[in-house]
């Protein structure tokens, strides 16, 4: 269900491996569309090969375009926190690198107010224990949509995801 023309948003979000990631995110109600990328690097249009490299700075990311008459941008960032462990330092389970690093790239103040916001709720609620919340808030860089092969990737595969979500 999509909304009026110019009324969708979008939210980017890295939380390690961006195919589960990228799965949870498409079946939410008011989510219109995902795309797999990278974002947060110096190489301009990095391949997966040159970001897995770890010496591009690119964080693997899903880029969610909602309608936010339907679903929330505080929800988004809901299933982003359930879908990870925020309180690991560039690595989600048996991924390792600054690529599968927790962040939350805003598109306007608004995301970035509701981001921290969300994080300082988070990180004195005890819900991942006391640990530090290590996901890093800042402005949304250049997207760089990902090789096709790596978009909608669980569905392709049967619902199976190499990854550890």
């Amino acid at each position: 269900m999509t909304g009026e023309a110019g009324h969708d948003k979008t939210a980017t979000f890295g939380a390690g491996c961006f195919w589960g990631v990228e799965e949870t995110f498409s079946e939410v109600p008011g989510v219109v569309t995902t795309a797999v990328g990278y974002m947060g690097g110096t190489l301009k249009n990095p391949s997966y090969k040159d970001v897995c490299t770890g010496q591009t700075g690119h964080a693997e990311v899903v880029q969610v375009t909602f309608n936010p008459s339907i679903v929330s941008y505080e929800h988004l960032l809901d299933v982003f926190w359930s879908v990870h462990d925020p309180t690991q330092l560039n690595r989600q389970g048996p991924d390792k690198g600054t690529n599968y690093r927790s962040v939350i790239f805003y598109h306007d103040a608004e995301q970035g107010r509701i981001a921290r916001k969300s994080k300082e709720s988070l990180e004195t609620s005890g819900a991942f224990g006391f640990g530090k919340i290590m996901t890093v808030i800042m402005p949304a860089p250049e997207f760089y949509r990902a090789e096709e092969y790596h978009q909608h990737y669980y569905k392709k595969h049967g619902g199976k995801c190499g990854c550890g979500i």
